[in-house]
């Protein structure tokens, strides 16, 4: 029997983001990615009663963001159910209420970051466990250089969220990295899609589990400042992300394709 031929690698397939020919057709996409991530948001358990949102910047309204109603749960939302918020926080399309907090932070955030297509934020346990020590994360794992000097710490606390301003010192925090810790607050995370934005938001919530398990078991040990720098080119930039989620989309768009009703 002869040797297997080895099959040409352009003949294999490869999942990279797709390209869309009209305005409608990416519209559609970035609301069903949308509902996808609060989906699997739900199933993970980073709910906390009405707190948590994410947001995806319209492409053809660029200063106004589709998001998930206010005081509906993250594992029932349908494409049908999201809501088109403009930038002075008025509901311009859908039935709902949107969460004042959702437009105060997020509202600065896509502002002050044109680059930003979608935003996460909820009040998961790890990322507020690890928020109410006021610190970044250590480069102690491979997945976390993906933060590597990429993350910031927003040092302060004043209640709510509710107020532009608040949500506008949120945005400096953040600056140009694709992380901020929320001190005695939560995680939010940013990308270039809504799947690197939520897949950001998964792992560093892991990332935060992890270092919290290690400092009780011991001492962790650092991988070094080249190593990680390294490591964080490798694995930190939106395309990786987008590609890392991709099993967790499949995950829930197979077991619950109501979502895109």
């Amino acid at each position: 029997m002869p040797e297997p031929t080895p099959i040409p690698t352009e003949l294999l397939q490869f999942a990279m983001p797709p390209t869309h020919e009209t305005v409608e057709d990416e519209r559609r996409y970035r609301k069903e990615r949308l509902v996808a991530a609060l989906r699997l948001f739900g199933r993970f358990g980073f709910e906390e009663g009405v707190a948590g949102h994410i947001t995806a910047r319209d492409p053809e309204f660029t200063d106004c963001f589709w998001v998930n109603p206010f005081g509906m749960s993250f594992k029932h939302i349908t494409v049908g159910d999201l809501i088109l918020v403009n930038a002075q926080g008025q509901v311009v399309e859908g039935r709902y209420h949107v969460n004042q907090a959702a437009f105060a932070i997020h509202s600065q955030v896509h502002q002050a970051r044109p680059d930003v297509i979608a935003a996460a934020h909820s009040h998961s346990t790890y990322g507020r466990a690890l928020s109410s020590l006021g610190e970044l994360l250590d480069p102690i794992t491979q997945d976390v250089c993906a933060f590597y000097e990429d993350h910031a710490l927003f040092d302060d606390y004043t209640g709510v969220v509710v107020d532009e301003e608040e949500g506008r010192r949120i945005a400096v925090a953040l600056g140009p990295h694709k992380a901020v810790i929320l001190r005695n607050h939560g995680l939010l995370t940013v990308g270039d899609s809504v799947d690197a934005a939520a897949w950001w938001f998964i792992t560093m919530e892991r990332s935060c589990q992890v270092q919290l398990t290690a400092r009780a078991a011991g001492k962790p040990v650092l991988i070094d400042h080249h190593n990680a720098v390294h490591t964080r080119e490798q694995l930190g930039n939106d395309l990786v992300a987008w590609i890392n989620y991709q099993p967790l989309y499949q995950q829930i768009a197979r077991s619950e394709p109501d979502l895109f009703n």
